[in-house]
């Protein structure tokens, strides 16, 4: 076939001709770009994770301000409840003042050492051995003072014994708890 009769054939059949053109040209690039369908697919992928991802933020993020403000004003709530271990008198001090406010009798009161290990700044229970004697009404509102007072107390257990068969209802307590604070 030569020059002449392959015009004349592409002037006949154009349609058909630009056909096989775009086809041939297709192919080509399939071929070519073939090798980089999978790298699209992960780009793809991982932009549309991102998106997703940049989506639920912009959703959540509408209340974050005010869930922020409550989260501080929480930890100011946690902090102003602990106790500082290192700080016995004042310690000591809030024991006394259940005692007082109670009319119980502190028999015997000592603190205990913070476990170590505890990494600095972590919240840690300061370990207590409190004895009190008291009429039995005086003990249970001292319990109840220690559970719903200034600082979080989680009382570990507790033994209570009649002092005396004269005087029913006299109690004798103690108590192995722990106040949360900061070594």
């Amino acid at each position: 076939m030569t020059n002449e009769e392959l015009l004349a054939f592409i002037k006949k059949n154009p349609i058909s001709f630009g056909c096989g053109v775009v086809a041939v040209g297709l192919a080509v690039a399939i071929y070519f770009r073939g090798g980089e369908i999978p790298a699209a697919e992960a780009e793809l992928a991982q932009r549309t994770a991102e998106a997703e991802r940049y989506a639920a933020n912009i959703t959540y993020s509408v209340s974050l301000k005010e869930q922020h403000d409550a989260l501080v004003a929480a930890v100011k709530e946690i902090d102003s409840r602990l106790i500082r271990a290192s700080q016995l008198g004042i310690n000591n001090q809030y024991f006394f003042k259940l005692e007082s406010d109670t009319g119980v009798t502190m028999v015997d009161f000592r603190q205990g050492q913070i476990a170590a290990g505890r990494a600095k700044g972590a919240y840690s229970p300061v370990p207590f051995n409190v004895a009190v004697q008291g009429e039995m009404p005086q003990v249970i509102h001292y319990l109840n003072l220690l559970e719903s007072g200034a600082h979080y107390c989680r009382v570990l257990s507790a033994s209570f014994t009649p002092v005396s068969p004269t005087r029913p209802g006299y109690l004798s307590v103690s108590l192995n708890l722990e106040l949360l604070g900061l070594p």
